[in-house]
């Protein structure tokens, strides 16, 4: 399981976004997105780093 916190995120727009990045390398991963917290959590098998890289350049900046 890994977590993220995100900026930028407001919308249901954001979170498809956020969700097409990740499954286009790992259809199988799983998204849960806080929108308040501005919170990612993902179920995948993809390392941290190269997730971490897919969610920033969906255009959200990943704070930790």
């Amino acid at each position: 399981m890994l977590n993220f916190t995100v900026s930028g995120m407001t919308c249901g727009g954001c979170i498809n976004a956020v969700t097409r990045a990740i499954q286009s390398h790992d259809s199988h991963a799983e998204i849960r997105v806080d929108l308040a917290t501005q919170q990612i959590e993902l179920k995948t098998n993809l390392p941290k780093e190269q997730a971490r890289e897919l969610i920033e350049d969906a255009g959200f900046p990943v704070l930790s």
